[in-house]
C-alpha cells in the first residue's frame, strides 16, 4: 500500500529522517512508537501530505487513498450530527443523487427513444455498484460509528457546534472511519474517548480491511490492535513484528546486543587508534598506520538508544487515617430534575485503589466532585478521622500560576526534602532541558495539565482524588505515575481511560451507571469477566444446571427475597428468549423477501419499468436497513448490551 524510499526530512538543518525504506503492506496495523520529539507526528504528516519531505519519495498502491486524523484542531460546525458524519459518504451519496435523476428521466424518456436503452443500462450499473458499496445501509453504518464513538440517538440532530473540543475529535475519526482510506492514519485516538469507546475503536480496527498506523499512548490499545511496531529512532525506523509488549522485550534484547557489539568495536578502534599513536612519525610504519586510518574511516560506529534515566519517585509520608476513610449513605446529587447519583452507598477503606468505570456523562467527575466534598442534595457525606484529601479535578490547569516558571510552579508548594528531586519529576512529566524555565501562561493545556499532576503528587495527602490523570501522558511518564501510585501508603479514587493504568492499579472497580454504584472486588479484568457472567445469563437458562443457584440463605426473609429474585431473573429469561426466537423468526421472513427481491433485480427486463425499478430500490433498502436493526438487537440481547 506505501512504500517511502529512501526518505529524508530536514528541520533548520538539522535531520529527523535520513534515508528511510520502509513497506506499509495492506491490511497491516502499525504501531508507531519512540521518544517525544523523535518524529512519530510528523511522519504520519508527510505520509498524509501535510508536510514536504526534504528528499526520497513516497509510492501508494494505485488508486491508493489516505485518511489522516491529528491529534486535534478539528472543528465541525453548521449541520446536525449525521448530516455532518454522512458527508463521509460524498461517492455513495453522489451514487444515489444519479440513481434518483435517472429514474425522473426514464419516467419521462419514451420506452422507444434511442437513449431509453443507455439510461436503463446506466441506471441497472448504478443500482449494483450503490449495493455493493452498501449504499442501501449507509445510515445504519453511520448510526453504528456514532453509537460506537459514545454518540447517543438523542444527539444525533444535534448541530455540531454544540459539541466541545473532545467530541470534535470523535466526529472527525467517525467520518474518518466511514471514508475507509486504504491508509488510515491516527495521531493518538484514543485521548478522547472513554474506555467503552476505546474497546468499540479496538475492535473497528481489528476488523478493518486496510493499513493502519497510528501512535498511541495506550499499551493495552496498542497490544490489541497493532501486530507490528515500528520505532521512530535515531532519523530512522525500525520494524518489529509484534504487539507492544512483545516489543518492549525484544527492543531490550535488542539493545543489550547492541551495547555487546559497541563494547567489543570500541575495544577494537581503541586498538587501531593506539596503534596510530605509537608509531604515526615512524617512517618503518608508515604503510601499516595508513592501513588502520582507512580501516577507521570505513568503521560503520554503532549508534545505541539513549538510555533513558530511570526515574522513580516515592510520595511524602502521609499522615495516617483511620480505617473508614469516607463513607457516602443515601446520597442524592442532582442537576435539576436528573438525578445524576440517586440515593447511593459507598464505603472507602483505607489503602485502597479504587477505579471509577463507566461511559461518558454516568457521573463518574460528579461521584468525584462529591467525594471532594462538593455538592448534593440529599443524604450523608461522612470524611473518616485525620483524612487529609487532594483532588485533581480535569480542569485542575486552571488553578497554576500564569506568571512562574514550571520550576517555579512546582517548588512553591513542594516539601523541603523533595526539592532535589523537582528536575526529575519534572523530567518524568515530559519537562525536559528549557521546558522547566517556560512560562507556565505559555504552556499548551496538554503541557500545564501535567505540571498540575506532578504538583499535586508532591503534597503529603492521606487521599488522592484523580479525574483522568492519565491525560496527556506518554507510556513512559504513566509508567512512573503508575508506580508511584502503587508504592504510596494512603488511599487513590482515581477516573481513567487506561486500561493498562486501571488494572496495574485498582484493587476495586465502581461502576456508575443509571444513577446508581456497583462494587467489584477486583481489577478491570475481574470486573469484566463478572459483568460478562451476568450478561450470559440468558445462556444459562438454555443450558440449566442441576442442583441451586446459590447456597440456601439462613433466615426465612432472605429466603424469601431468593424466591422472588430467582422467578425475576426467569421472567426476564422467558422474556429474552421469546423475543430472540421473534428477532430470528423476522430475520428468517425478511432475508427470504430480500433474496426474492434481488432475484428479480437481477432479472435482465426487470429495469425496464421505470417505477418498478425505483420501487424495488427503495423495499431492497429498507429491507437491508430492517434486517441490520434486527440483527443488531439480537446480537445485544445476546450479549446483555442495553
Amino acid at each position: 500500500m506505501l512504500h517511502l524510499q529512501n526518505l529524508s526530512k530536514d528541520f533548520a538543518g538539522k535531520p529527523l529522517f535520513t534515508g528511510i525504506n520502509w513497506h506499509l503492506k495492506k491490511g497491516e496495523r502499525v504501531g508507531l512508537v519512540g521518544d517525544n520529539g523523535a518524529g512519530k507526528s510528523t511522519l504520519l504528516r508527510i505520509i498524509a501530505g501535510e508536510v514536504e519531505h526534504s528528499a526520497g519519495e513516497l509510492q501508494f498502491a494505485k488508486g491508493g487513498t489516505v485518511g489522516y486524523l491529528p491529534q486535534d484542531g478539528i472543528v465541525a460546525k453548521g449541520r446536525p450530527l449525521f448530516a455532518e458524519v454522512m458527508t463521509a459518504l460524498t461517492e455513495l451519496q453522489g451514487i444515489e443523487r444519479e440513481i434518483k435523476a435517472l429514474t425522473g428521466k426514464l419516467e419521462t424518456v419514451p420506452h422507444d427513444d434511442p437513449g431509453h436503452a443507455e439510461l436503463l443500462d446506466r441506471f441497472g450499473h448504478l443500482q449494483e455498484e450503490f449495493r455493493l458499496k452498501g449504499g442501501y445501509s449507509m445510515e445504519s453504518e453511520v448510526g453504528n460509528v456514532l453509537a460506537g464513538l459514545g454518540f447517543s440517538p438523542h444527539e444525533w440532530e444535534k448541530e455540531c457546534g454544540e459539541f466541545s473540543g473532545g467530541w470534535q475529535m470523535r466526529i472527525a475519526l467517525a467520518k474518518l472511519l466511514l471514508q475507509k482510506p486504504n491508509v488510515l492514519l491516527l495521531d493518538e485516538p484514543t485521548n478522547h474517548l472513554d474506555i467503552e469507546a476505546r474497546n468499540w475503536l479496538e475492535g473497528y480496527l481489528q476488523s478493518y480491511p486496510y493499513s493502519v498506523i497510528l501512535v498511541a499512548h495506550d499499551r493495552f490499545f496498542l497490544d490489541q490492535v497493532c501486530q507490528r511496531i515500528t520505532e521512530v529512532w535515531n532519523h530512522t525506523l525500525t520494524d518489529y513484528h509484534c504487539n507492544y509488549s512483545r516489543y518492549l522485550i525484544l527492543r531490550e534484547e535488542r539493545v543489550a546486543a547492541l551495547r555487546e557489539a559497541k563494547r567489543r568495536q570500541d575495544e577494537e578502534i581503541e586498538k587501531m587508534e593506539d596503534f596510530i599513536r605509537r608509531f604515526r612519525y615512524k617512517a618503518d610504519k608508515a604503510a601499516l598506520v595508513q592501513s588502520r586510518i582507512k580501516q577507521l574511516e570505513k568503521v560503520e560506529r554503532i549508534c545505541l538508544p539513549p538510555e533513558r534515566k530511570r526515574i522513580r519517585f516515592n510520595f511524602p509520608d502521609p499522615p495516617k487515617s483511620g480505617r473508614t476513610v469516607m463513607e457516602l449513605r443515601g446520597l442524592t446529587r442532582a442537576y435539576g430534575p436528573k438525578k445524576v447519583l440517586d440515593s447511593i452507598d459507598l464505603t472507602i477503606e483505607k489503602g485502597e485503589r479504587l477505579a471509577l468505570v463507566g461511559h461518558n456523562g454516568a457521573g463518574k467527575s460528579t461521584l468525584m466532585r462529591v467525594l471532594a466534598k462538593g455538592e448534593f442534595q440529599s443524604g450523608e457525606r461522612v470524611v473518616g478521622h485525620n483524612v487529609t484529601l487532594d483532588y485533581f479535578a480535569q480542569d485542575q490547569a486552571q488553578a497554576l500560576e500564569g506568571s512562574r516558571s514550571a520550576y517555579d510552579e512546582l517548588m512553591a508548594d513542594s516539601p523541603y526534602d523533595m526539592v532535589p528531586q523537582l528536575r526529575d519529576i519534572l523530567g518524568a512529566f515530559l519537562f525536559s532541558g528549557d521546558d522547566i524555565h517556560k512560562k507556565v501562561g505559555v504552556l499548551s493545556g496538554g503541557e500545564r495539565n501535567r505540571l498540575a499532576l506532578a504538583k499535586m503528587l508532591l503534597k503529603p495527602s492521606n487521599l488522592l482524588l484523580m479525574d483522568e490523570p492519565t491525560n496527556h501522558l506518554d507510556l513512559y511518564s504513566k509508567e512512573v505515575l503508575l508506580e508511584a501510585l502503587k508504592s504510596f501508603s494512603g488511599t487513590v479514587v482515581f477516573v481513567s481511560h487506561d486500561r493498562y493504568f486501571i488494572d496495574g492499579l485498582a484493587s476495586r472497580v465502581v461502576e456508575v451507571e443509571g444513577g446508581k454504584i456497583a462494587s467489584y472486588h477486583g481489577d478491570y479484568e475481574y470486573y469484566l469477566a463478572k459483568k460478562a457472567e451476568k450478561s450470559g445469563a440468558v445462556n444459562q437458562v438454555l443450558t440449566p444446571v442441576a442442583g441451586p443457584r446459590s447456597p440456601v440463605p439462613a433466615s426465612k426473609e432472605d429466603r424469601q427475597q431468593q424466591r422472588e429474585d430467582d422467578k425475576l431473573r426467569q421472567r426476564e429469561d422467558k422474556a429474552r428468549l421469546k423475543r430472540l426466537a421473534e428477532l430470528e423468526a423476522q430475520i428468517a421472513t425478511d432475508e427470504a423477501k430480500l433474496a426474492e427481491l434481488e432475484g428479480r433485480m437481477a432479472a435482465p427486463d426487470f429495469f425496464k419499468d421505470p417505477d418498478a425499478a425505483r420501487i424495488g430500490g427503495e423495499e431492497h433498502a429498507a429491507l437491508t436497513v430492517t434486517i441490520a436493526k434486527h440483527y443488531a438487537e439480537w446480537e445485544n440481547i445476546q450479549t446483555g448490551t442495553p
